[in-house]
């Protein structure tokens, strides 16, 4: 008989603790791992060219939209290789960890193609979810982030509605669900992009234009 798919616990510092060992054996080994964030839950893995690729094979991602990075500070960014601009470095100091996405240039050498926008920007986070945070430390490397759900579909708000859609890659054991609870609507995090002369946001989110002005005045966008 095969076991019906189920998401592991991932909701008090025990069960994260728990967790760990066998979440990190299951980067390493390639797979993609489904967790909660601050705003949805979310579709990842390691940042390496075959587990990329089984990221995109689960989600159907087109291939001109590229995922971002969680990390869990800036030594993560440097090492690979991505510039933090005076102005990406200003922004990063007041609002992370938070709901901002910094669009950072260079990691030429460590960052697979994928993973970059049409500009060749590199989209980088640090997330303020406890326990992602605590996982991303005790792997030691940043995990790729997009939205759980397939294309058309609402992000998914619960580790239960990813069981429901995604079943047979849990029982195969290519898929690995951390369930955080039910996250509350909010909206979805400010992306600036950092890679040009000026910061630009390209898609206005939960922290205003106005107020990232305040660290960045020469933002431009969303106004």
């Amino acid at each position: 008989m095969i076991a019906a798919p189920s998401a592991v616990p991932f909701w008090s510092a025990e069960e994260i603790e728990a967790s760990l060992r066998e979440t990190i054996a299951h980067l390493h080994a390639g797979g993609v791992l489904a967790y909660p964030t601050e705003t949805v839950y979310g579709f990842g893995g390691a940042v390496d060219h075959d587990s990329v690729e089984s990221l995109v094979r689960l989600k159907s991602r087109p291939p001109a939209k590229p995922f971002l990075l969680l990390v869990s500070g800036s030594d993560m960014i440097e090492r690979f290789g991505l510039h933090i601009t005076p102005s990406a470095a200003r922004l990063a100091a007041r609002h992370w960890p938070g709901p901002l996405t910094l669009v950072l240039p260079g990691g030429e050498r460590r960052v697979p193609r994928r993973l970059r926008g049409p500009e060749g920007g590199v989209a980088v986070r640090w997330t303020p979810h406890d326990g992602l945070t605590r996982l991303i430390r005790a792997y030691g490397e940043p995990i790729t982030s997009t939205s759980a759900n397939r294309p058309g579909v609402p992000p998914a708000m619960s580790a239960a509605e990813i069981v429901a859609q995604w079943g047979d890659a849990i029982v195969r054991g290519k898929l690995r669900v951390l369930d955080g609870g039910r996250i509350p609507p909010s909206e979805p995090s400010t992306v600036v992009d950092c890679t040009g002369r000026v910061p630009r946001v390209i898609r206005p989110g939960a922290i205003p234009a106005t107020l990232l002005r305040e660290s960045a005045p020469d933002l431009v966008g969303d106004v």
